[in-house]
């Protein structure tokens, strides 16, 4: 674990590249600057975050609200004071260390980059108003930059250069201060009293440099780039400062302008977390990280001066780049241009959202609320208890002991609340890939995949549909033979892309299905063209990606490893097929930043409105009290967002006999059909909905009720990770670790040696039946002689003689059937009669599907479900190839498919849970209808 004091006697400082106004006011920065934190700096894409993100500036919005103010001027107000503050917090810092630390940096407006006296003019009257001695003023190393650089310096005013990504650039900036302190001195001014850094871009480097590497082939520079050419800047710089012209300067108390690394957060997650801090500490450096690789250095940074080393290898590393006519000042160039150019819209993109978050401040709206009703006091004593054990803050810093004793299975499953900023990193790289499958005529995507890899793309197909001029996303999560010859003549193979999505490498459905399309395709075409219509998507070092580098597949995209596949929508496993189907998943991942903010440690669930917390603590509370069913209520687009909900809460909660059981497309009934185990969650778009005054009647009868409006369907990014953090929030509250799936691979095991012994005997097992009735067959531990009796003795004494905190009963339809609207229709029939007459929570899933989401709650939870699991007979079936390029079959999808359904049933019935089987023959749709009148 990395000492930051022990770091700044190796030379280095390390500050903190965040700003907002509650992680100064509470007490978050001052702990920070207690263990070593040296610095803060700040940017508008961290205000408007924090402004849109959270209720930290209400308070002085709402002050401002009927004042004449621009934007712009209230901007100022709110960004100054944070400003102000932070400087108050830094200054013992700046005195202790006589002005060489303890800055916190503001930038002049970005609109001002290309303007020599603007920034002049801007920098001395921000540096005015605040009037702190501790703060530094942003000035971008543009070439109008430069001489405002050397004017402010010769006016005693500090200066963070921004913006820095040559090493060319960084001599002109050096050179630039050196300038301002002569200019100062002939000034009579005082050089003790200025400091200055150089702000030299990192990560940003090694991205646009490596997809030119990799178009050629060449992975030996990939992520050396960056390092070396910071190990050069670095000796360019002792250079500049040990010379006789800065000798001088010196002995009148000029301080080095240090070189300060930035944008330190790695952009490809296969490299380490920490490379751009462990690589560079040396003397006479600062490091600015922001708060994830800030967390990620503490606890597994190095400790040990790395900068000075390997200077001759960095030389060399350039050299071959050169060699390889890839032209790094080109480079470098576009990079500080499309800097400039983010940083404008950023600071654009914050004058909307203050101008937003007016607007609703005097409309008085609310997007977010809890009506509780009961169970009050409870809730704020365990909101409190959330706050004391500092539970948010610490999941932040990745602290395991939050869930347990064992960093198994939560140190390395953490990755996803870094996902949004970085797939926002990789999104130049998806888009460029968009941009070649569009170009190249494919009018189809069909991503082959099974829970946490399909749910998401799922939730994105649905919910936006296909941009016009973009493919038509498919998503294949079923071993029904017919489903997936479904997409085999559906899909023209010559204008598919086939997305094989998998964390693993190894899901059997999921290389079942690729095998049996690459297999198509390669008849046609052979092993030279079939791998130009395969896209993997998958963890580094996996089976897939060996397989996917032999078959030559079109394209890999490695994810982050340490993200658990029902907490990946936000990754590479949601973010590629979104934006392959024409989402802007720039603007979907920059309002998930915007609940990253919101769910913070800083933002206090309970003086603040962290929403995530706040849900986490109800939801783990309400399941303590035996209220453990969350019913989600949505319409329109937004329906689809349950489904992955439904997975994401259910296994990560359904374990050691807990649980909380989502209930998803219930339909919506009177308060009298509810028992008191329920609560609600109404999703809605801003306006009326169609669903109000059902849950006006549930909040009116006492129901427990969640209501979250969104003004912007793009919003569901904010949603998925809302619902994340909140479900492992109550993971906690619950005492279960939420990342892992003990039970799930039960029913894998007990399919895998059926399929094992169909292998050997050409047969699976056998079931006794209980009852066969008009190609209806019952199996499982029920008595009955008929079909009537068996349902009436399967459901007899459901749900009597329970305390009321108990937990109480649901129904799960489990069907092993081929996924289609019609069977879909009269299941959720099937459903609603069974809600109406048992007043029970009923869910609904398609094996084998939700194996791999509701199948860890069947078998983990208190052991209350009741379960119906469907079968029929497969009319068609398809071999599985054993490889790929291969004829030799030795399982088919039927067989698959049917040893997953009898292993789901003996790992339910091997954890005492109720379960019958009921086979529907030859006619699904018929047999259903039958089914419905008997039980009605």
């Amino acid at each position: 674990m990395a000492d930051l004091k022990n770091i700044s006697k190796l030379g280095q400082s390390i500050w903190y590249d965040y700003i907002r106004r509650q992680f100064v006011t509470k007490g978050e920065l001052k702990n920070l600057i207690d263990i070593g934190l040296r610095g803060v700096t700040s940017n508008p894409s961290i205000f408007e975050k924090a402004i849109s993100g959270s209720n930290d500036y209400d308070a002085d919005l709402k002050q401002l609200v009927n004042k004449k103010l621009s934007v712009k001027e209230i901007y100022e107000r709110l960004a100054l004071k944070d400003i102000e503050l932070a400087c108050d917090l830094m200054l013992p810092v700046y005195n202790k260390t006589k002005g060489l630390d303890g800055y916190v940096s503001i930038e002049v407006s970005p609109k001002l980059a290309y303007n020599t006296i603007g920034t002049i003019k801007e920098g001395k009257r921000l540096f005015a108003k605040l009037n702190k001695p501790n703060v530094m003023i942003k000035v971008p190393a543009t070439k109008e930059g430069l001489p405002a650089i050397t004017e402010l310096i010769a006016s005693g005013i500090n200066v963070n250069v921004t913006l820095l990504f040559s090493i060319e650039n960084y001599v002109q900036v050096a050179e630039a201060y050196i300038d301002g302190l002569q200019l100062l001195k002939e000034r009579g001014g005082d050089l003790k009293s200025v400091s200055s850094v150089a702000s030299f871009f990192l990560s940003r480097i090694d991205a646009s440099v490596d997809k030119q590497l990799e178009k050629m082939g060449n992975k030996k520079l990939q992520g050396k780039i960056a390092i070396a050419s910071a190990k050069v800047a670095y000796y360019k710089f002792n250079k500049i400062f040990s010379g006789k012209r800065w000798q001088s300067l010196q002995k009148d108390g000029a301080k080095v302008q240090r070189l300060l690394w930035a944008s330190t957060s790695v952009k490809n997650p296969s490299y380490p977390d920490t490379l751009y801090v462990d690589s560079l500490i040396g003397k006479d450096t600062v490091n600015t990280v922001p708060p994830a690789t800030f967390n990620q250095f503490l606890h597994h940074g190095i400790q040990d001066s790395t900068l000075s080393r390997g200077l001759n290898q960095a030389k060399k590393y350039l050299a071959q780049l050169k060699k390889l006519n890839i032209d790094l000042d080109k480079i470098t160039t576009e990079l500080q241009l499309a800097g400039v150019a983010s940083f404008s819209l950023a600071f654009e993109s914050l004058m909307k959202s203050i101008k937003q978050k007016m607007k609703k401040i005097k409309q008085q709206e609310e997007s977010f609320h809890i009506f509780l009703n009961r169970f009050n006091k409870e809730y704020n004593e365990l909101l409190n208890e959330l706050k004391n054990k500092r539970i948010v803050e610490r999941i932040w810093a990745k602290d395991f002991k939050v869930w347990g004793k064992k960093p198994d299975e939560i140190s390395n499953r953490l990755g996803w609340l870094n996902s949004p900023a970085s797939s926002l990193n990789q999104l130049e790289e998806i888009n460029s890939f968009v941009q070649t499958v569009k170009s190249e005529g494919f009018k189809y995507v069909l991503l082959l995949g099974m829970g946490g890899s399909s749910l998401a793309p799922q939730v994105f197909s649905f919910t936006f549909g296909s941009k016009k001029g973009f493919p038509k996303l498919y998503v294949l999560d079923s071993t029904e033979p017919g489903a997936v010859y479904k997409y085999k003549q559906k899909l023209d193979p010559e204008k598919t892309l086939y997305i094989v999505s998998t964390k693993s490498g190894g899901t059997a459905e999921t290389i079942s299905f690729m095998k049996f399309f690459y297999n198509n395709l390669f008849k046609m075409h052979g092993a030279k063209n079939t791998g130009k219509h395969f896209v993997a998507i998958t963890d580094p070092g996996s089976g897939l990606q060996k397989l996917a580098e032999e078959l030559k597949f079109k394209k890999i995209f490695l994810n982050d490893p340490n993200i658990g596949g029902r907490y990946s929508a936000l990754s590479l496993f949601g973010i590629v097929p979104a934006a392959l189907i024409g989402v802007d998943a720039k603007k979907l991942l920059e309002h998930a930043e915007v609940m990253v903010c919101n769910a913070e440690g800083s933002n206090c669930p309970i003086s603040g409105d962290n929403s995530a917390a706040k849900i986490g603590v109800l939801m783990g509370l309400l399941a303590k009290k035996g209220v453990d069913k969350i019913t989600f209520i949505a319409n329109g687009k937004l329906i689809y967002f349950g489904a992955w909900v439904e997975q994401l809460i259910a296994e990560s909660t359904g374990k050691l006999r807990k649980g909380i059981l989502p209930v998803n497309e219930e339909q919506i009934l009177s308060p009298e059909f509810y028992d008191r185990d329920r609560y609600f969650v109404h999703l809605k778009l801003k306006g009326k909905s169609s669903n109000d005054s059902k849950v006006n009647a549930l909040i009116k009868a006492g129901f427990p009720v969640v209501q979250i409006v969104l003004n912007d369907i793009y919003e569901l990014g904010g949603e998925f990770f809302r619902w994340e953090m909140a479900t492992a929030i109550a993971g906690w509250a619950l005492g279960i670790q939420p990342f892992d799936q003990p039970n799930v691979e039960a029913a894998k095991i007990l399919a895998r040696k059926m399929i094992s012994e169909y292998q050997k005997t050409g047969s699976l097992p056998e079931e006794k039946f209980v009852v066969k009735e008009n190609d209806i067959t019952v199996f499982g531990k029920v008595n009955g002689t008929s079909l009537k009796t068996c349902l009436n003795n399967f459901f007899k004494n459901f749900n009597k003689k329970i305390k009321p905190s108990s937990p109480r009963s649901y129904i799960a339809l489990q069907a092993y059937l081929q996924p289609d609207n019609s069977t879909t229709k009269l299941l959720e029939e099937f459903r609603l009669l069974l809600q109406k007459k048992f007043k029970a929570a009923t869910t609904l899933g398609y094996g084998p599907r939700f194996l791999h989401s509701t199948g860890q709650l069947h078998k983990g939870d208190a052991g209350k479900g009741l379960f119906i699991q469907f079968t029929s007979k497969m009319p068609k079936d398809l071999p599985i190839p054993d490889n790929a390029n291969s004829n030799k079959s030795s399982i088919s999808f039927g067989v698959l498919i049917s040893a997953q359904a009898l292993g789901d049933k003996k790992a339910l019935e091997e954890n005492k849970r109720k379960v019958i089987r009921i086979d529907l023959g030859n006619n699904i749709y018929k047999n259903l209808k039958l089914l419905i009148d008997l039980v009605k």
